[in-house]
């Protein structure tokens, strides 16, 4: 009994040294990640079921309020514009939590208010904008070249493909599983209604079945939960929310994305 007990506080001292590392290396990537456009200052919006965050160039900390289900897209404009007071930028990146072609929400997204699909976002900031998945852009942050798959634990189950430089969004995540889809089983309503142990098996499954079907070189698991996972599926590595910034970033880099917003988007 004795060892088992020392063994379980070990982990936890382990547990919680890995999480300061972990901050601390986010602190040190989101200032490296903010120096990546020093020619254009880039204003990075990453908009989640939980929370809007930003950072801009130059900046060492980001800056984030509530979203939730009510939130639309004037009032995620005016929260970001009052949250960024001080800061300068001369154009916007955004992750948009849904479908994105040609730069523009195509659906509602499941865990916002409504109104998102036809709004002019680059008319409400006053700066040109670029819109595409939230996924896409923390893939696009995370990518190093082949053949990679993003899946994004968070609200729901984020998911993109990225071959050869071209990023392909997708919606996985609404796919057919067990008595429901995907993002039910390993989205955060799956995790408060499984509790972490069967989450993460679900987790471990999902991640399996779309790596046997899709066949990547690598498979990057990000999104805000994936600290929740003991152990990492095999074959995957782990993503940082700071690679969402870097891939904001990346969006208005010359050889990043010229066609952003369409369904297949080329990297160079």
């Amino acid at each position: 009994m004795y060892h088992e007990v020392r063994k379980r506080d070990t982990g936890a001292v382990k547990a919680k040294s890995r999480r300061a590392a972990r901050r601390r290396a986010g602190r040190q990537d989101r200032a490296g990640v903010a120096k990546t456009s020093a020619g254009r200052k880039v204003l990075v919006v990453d908009i989640g079921g939980t929370s809007v965050k930003i950072l801009a160039t130059g900046q060492n900390e980001e800056r984030s309020f509530p979203s939730g289900p009510t939130l639309t897209p004037g009032q995620m404009v005016s929260g970001v514009k009052k949250l960024a007071l001080g800061w300068t930028y001369d154009v916007v990146s955004i992750g948009y939590p849904g479908p994105v072609l040609h730069g523009r929400p195509i659906a509602e997204p499941h865990n916002l208010g409504r109104g998102w699909v036809g709004f002019d976002f680059a008319a409400a900031f006053g700066r040109p904008a670029k819109v595409i998945n939230d996924a896409a852009m923390q893939a696009l942050g995370s990518y190093s070249g082949g053949k990679m798959l993003f899946l994004g634990l968070g609200t729901g189950l984020g998911s993109t493909m990225i071959v050869n430089g071209i990023v392909e969004p997708m919606e996985l995540g609404h796919l057919p599983y067990k008595k429901g889809t995907y993002e039910d089983y390993v989205g955060r309503a799956g995790l408060e209604r499984h509790g972490k142990k069967k989450w993460r098996r679900h987790v471990a499954d999902v991640v399996a079945r779309l790596i046997g079907a899709l066949e990547p070189d690598e498979t990057v698991i990000g999104g805000g939960n994936v600290g929740k996972l003991h152990a990492l599926p095999p074959h995957s590595r782990a993503g940082d929310n700071a690679n969402a910034f870097r891939g904001g970033f990346r969006l208005w880099e010359e050889r990043a994305l010229p066609h952003t917003g369409a369904r297949s988007q080329p990297l160079a």
